[in-house]
């Protein structure tokens, strides 16, 4: 069901929302970027529509607002142990196209990859998200040759032109919140880009020689594996485990599962001293091997969306999207 509204009647819509549910979207933090004259915009808690960051990509991915960076998964006792209650409140979370793809991703992993995940799964039971439309492609993303830039998998579409706003309830969960309310059906069709600046060719057909390529060293001799750009992606999903042990008693304390990074020094090693990847041009390969080849083998689409952050973010300049056009140009 499609409405056409004016913006008075969406912030009075949005009032009532919060009161069900707690709204992460894109917001811009002044002053907290890498440097101190620096914005950022990231995902944090909105009280209104005027607080989103409608028409410029998210420095970092919606993911922080639905997986926590540090999760509790339980605390110990000498003798028990008990779960935390998740969220009272149900998350609704504002993300585009190609983050809506990702959460695909993300249940790929969670879900599907195995026994699913007990703490994941209710956490996305407890998610609605609202597709936010693309009418300008972002500078490094390739949204368009991944095909992840549009997506009818929401659950609402938002957009705000001046004094009216386009609404498209994908489920019946929100009808509630415009009835009675002055608006008028139409037609509403989100918006989604259709080209992008970047474009890549995905390989298709790589050999084992792949695994040793030049290209490998070359990249990551520049690389300085502060994973950066792990921590921006929305598919990423590497995490590790951190036993805390309470000060006042050695036999309590509780056990967290903590992002990580596949491409920072040490995340692969193992007892007795040995590592999987013990350089980063192996990081590397795993890295982009795994996102744009081996994922796809496994679940029939690949991990990566194409919201080119990694680019944008990493400190050395090494493009992402150059790695990927090199293996395909060498595969031909």
């Amino acid at each position: 069901m499609g409405y056409q509204l004016e913006k008075q009647t969406a912030d009075e819509i949005f009032n009532c929302l919060k009161q069900d549910y707690d709204i992460f979207a894109p917001k811009l933090f002044a002053g907290e970027g890498c440097f101190s004259d620096t914005d950022v915009i990231r995902y944090g808690k909105v009280e209104s529509l005027d607080e989103i960051c409608w028409s410029r990509r998210s420095d970092y991915s919606f993911k922080e607002a639905f997986l926590p960076v540090n999760e509790v998964l339980f605390y110990f006792t000498e003798d028990s142990t008990s779960v935390p209650a998740c969220r009272k409140k149900p998350a609704l979370i504002f993300l585009w196209s190609c983050d809506l793809h990702a959460l695909r991703r993300l249940d790929a992993i969670y879900l599907t990859n195995g026994p699913e995940d007990f703490y994941y799964k209710r956490l996305r039971e407890n998610a609605r998200f609202v597709l936010m439309g693309c009418e300008e492609t972002c500078d490094t993303g390739f949204c368009v040759s991944m095909g992840t830039n549009c997506t009818e998998d929401y659950d609402l579409y938002l957009k705000v032109e001046g004094d009216s706003v386009l609404a498209d309830l994908k489920t019946g969960e929100f009808q509630k919140y415009f009835d009675g309310k002055d608006c008028r059906e139409q037609e509403v069709i989100p918006d989604h880009v259709t080209e992008n600046r970047e474009k890549v060719t995905l390989p298709r057909n790589l050999s084992t020689e792949t695994f040793s390529d030049s290209v490998w060293e070359s990249y990551g001799s520049r690389c300085i594996g502060c994973g950066r750009c792990n921590f921006v992606c929305p598919t990423c999903t590497c995490f590790t485990m951190q036993d805390i042990i309470y000060r006042d008693n050695e036999n309590t304390g509780e056990r967290r599962r903590v992002w990580a990074s596949c491409q920072v020094d040490g995340y692969t090693d193992i007892a007795g001293g040995n590592s999987f990847r013990k350089n980063q041009g192996e990081r590397m390969r795993f890295k982009v091997m795994h996102k744009i080849y081996d994922f796809e083998k496994r679940f029939g689409f690949p991990m990566c969306v194409g919201c080119g952050r990694c680019d944008a973010v990493c400190p050395e300049y090494i493009s992402y999207v150059n790695i990927i056009n090199r293996l395909a140009k060498e595969e031909a």
